[in-house]
């Protein structure tokens, strides 16, 4: 068979290629419908391939969705890294808010992170491999504030419980909201 296209401009699509294609593609829809929600055959035509094809990449939805568990957890690592540089030199407290700030900065952009750690929590309730997942995802993620940011385990714990409201506070607009309890939940919460 001859080829019009030259070599160096031929572009193949790899194993890995699609893989990422997957996971992108399921990021935002796990995120719009949850685990439950959410089907192969939906994440397959999101991406431009057959499901058959899915299931070469991961052999269940639960293997495909643990796996988007993973890759948010690797992107609030890279941001938080983000927050440590800016934050290069200053005290425990400074290192958190600049972590803070960069992660709040991250959801709102990337609002579909938000969305698949919110369902994959609720998901852990009954699913022991999405728990187990979390589990080591914080395990890294704890370890890893604690690591970069020298601060005590009250302050690590005070970071993580604020950006569990930082969720709580993006998810029901409250920043938006002209109540006393929504002042509340929100008063010195940055979001974006």
């Amino acid at each position: 068979m001859i080829s019009l296209v030259p070599p160096a401009e031929r572009r193949l699509s790899t194993a890995d290629q699609r893989r990422e294609t997957v996971l992108r593609t399921a990021l935002g829809t796990f995120g719009a419908k949850g685990y439950y929600g959410t089907t192969t055959g939906e994440v397959a035509k999101a991406a431009g391939i057959s499901q058959a094809y899915v299931y070469r990449l991961f052999p269940d939805k639960a293997a495909l969705f643990l796996a988007v568990v993973e890759r948010c957890f690797t992107r609030i690592r890279e941001s938080l890294g983000d927050g440590v540089a800016e934050a290069e030199g200053s005290t425990p407290e400074a290192v958190l808010h600049a972590m803070g700030d960069v992660y709040a900065k991250l959801i709102a952009k990337e609002n579909a992170l938000l969305l698949v750690q919110m369902h994959a929590q609720c998901a852990a309730i009954s699913e022991p491999a999405v728990r187990e997942v979390l589990q080591r995802g914080y395990a890294r993620t704890v370890e890893y504030v604690r690591g970069v940011s020298g601060a005590s385990e009250p302050q690590v714990q005070q970071f993580f419980a604020r950006g569990m409201l930082c969720h709580l506070v993006v998810a029901v607009d409250a920043g938006e909201v002209d109540a006393p309890w929504a002042r509340t939940l929100s008063a010195g919460i940055r979001h974006y």
